[in-house]
């Protein structure tokens, strides 16, 4: 393949639901940063297309309208690519791929999100899914239809793996400490820019601390967390000898639910993307690289389990190429549940400074659709500003999916 270069990229500030960004289209979001990266970088006027991912958007090829907005010449074509919140991440590789086979020179990658905005959508009459309310939220895995299914997934895995909520809290802390570090410390003003009069990440909590998280809500009562484990042995704190699903019909156990609005991510709006380019390319315009990406992978796990899609899928891309995990300076994984950061933890309990250094989603927030553009973006600024030179980004996604990338700085 064709060396693949990361040339820059911008992102705006975060917002939540209903927050910064409550009356602007996820279209125009993405529009506004896209013109600053047009200032910023020119030479995207000649690029080949622009790939973005969008998870709860009104439809359509959702990019193209973006672009046209931002006003990309109409030359230029746009792809909407869906992988939930491994979207932009998905839409990068792609991006890699094509400048690597030779297919393309110059892409914009990434992805942009607004929960505020998101629609409500209406199955026909005749699917049995049919409700007269609608739904936000699509069906992920032919087993459940519920809204909840992500947030589901994070509690199933937290009890498989017998986390508890102290351990959980603690990351969630330590993610909004650390990013309340970096904004004190300007470590992204290089790749944050301001829209529609932005002025900050919106979920970052100065006073967040084990008190305070230990006062935050839980997302499940017991009796909804011993339903979500009936029948599914893997997930439940008792022995294999005992009958699991008559114990938990007859109560005989105290089931603790461990997500809460601390230890799981809330929903925010944003918008992020990258520039890459070939060596042709860069050769052309004169172009400085930042970093090379070296590879793509996606897997897939257990729907019932997603978040454990970001750590097999990170494992899986070192594995393929040949490397050790402590040769990797800068792990940033998607923190969209602690109980991510729990796994890897676990996995790799020498290696956790080295995880999400300046804070994860816990903090910033996690707009599905940019979210994996956002991950490389502070990859790249980890590395610019240490002395590391290997950096792995990780992202799990609805449905049982992850897609990682490895990248080099140059």
């Amino acid at each position: 393949m064709e060396k693949v270069y990361l040339i820059g990229g911008l992102r705006s500030h975060i917002g939540l639901t209903g927050g910064l960004f409550k009356t602007v289209p996820a279209e125009e979001l993405a529009a506004a940063v896209l013109q600053k990266i047009m200032a910023k970088y020119p030479f995207v006027l000649q690029a080949d297309g622009l790939l973005c991912g969008n998870a709860v958007g009104t439809g359509g090829n959702i990019t193209r309208l973006a672009a046209l907005k931002a006003g990309l010449p109409a030359t230029i074509p746009a792809l909407t690519i869906d992988m939930q919140c491994a979207s932009a991440a998905a839409s990068i590789e792609l991006a890699m791929t094509k400048i690597g086979s030779g297919m393309a020179d110059i892409l914009i990658a990434g992805g942009f999100e607004s929960t505020s905005m998101q629609p409500v959508r209406v199955y026909a009459k005749a699917d049995a899914r049919y409700r007269e309310e609608g739904f936000t939220v699509a069906q992920f895995s032919p087993d459940t239809t519920s809204a909840k299914a992500m947030l589901e997934g994070a509690e199933r895995t937290c009890q498989k793996h017998g986390f508890t909520r102290e351990e959980l809290d603690a990351f969630a802390v330590r993610s909004h400490r650390l990013a309340k570090k970096a904004r004190e410390e300007n470590r992204l003003n290089e790749i944050v820019v301001s829209v529609f009069g932005s002025e900050g990440d919106e979920g970052i909590r100065d006073r967040m601390s084990p008190k305070l998280a230990a006062r935050m809500p839980k997302l499940f009562t017991e009796e909804e967390v011993k339903e979500l484990l009936a029948g599914d042995s893997a997930s439940l704190p008792i022995k294999e000898s005992v009958d699991k699903q008559n114990v938990l019909q007859e109560q005989k156990i105290a089931v603790m639910p461990l997500l809460t609005a601390a230890n799981a991510c809330l929903m925010n709006d944003g918008a992020a993307f990258v520039v890459l380019a070939s060596r042709q390319a860069v050769e052309q315009y004169g172009l400085r690289p930042e970093a090379e990406l070296l590879a793509g992978f996606e897997w897939g796990v257990d729907p019932r389990y997603s978040p454990e899609g970001a750590i097999e899928t990170g494992a899986h891309l070192l594995q393929r190429c040949d490397l050790q995990p402590q040769q990797i300076d800068v792990f940033e994984y998607n923190e969209a549940f602690a109980v991510i950061s729990a796994l890897f933890a676990r996995k790799y309990p020498k290696l956790t400074a080295r995880y999400c250094p300046w804070g994860g989603a816990l903090a910033y927030g996690h707009p599905y659709g940019a979210s994996g553009a956002i991950l490389l973006l502070h990859l790249w600024q980890e590395l610019k500003q240490t002395e590391g030179k290997l950096g792995l980004l990780s992202i799990a996604g609805a449905g049982g999916l992850g897609t990682a990338l490895l990248v080099k700085k140059c």
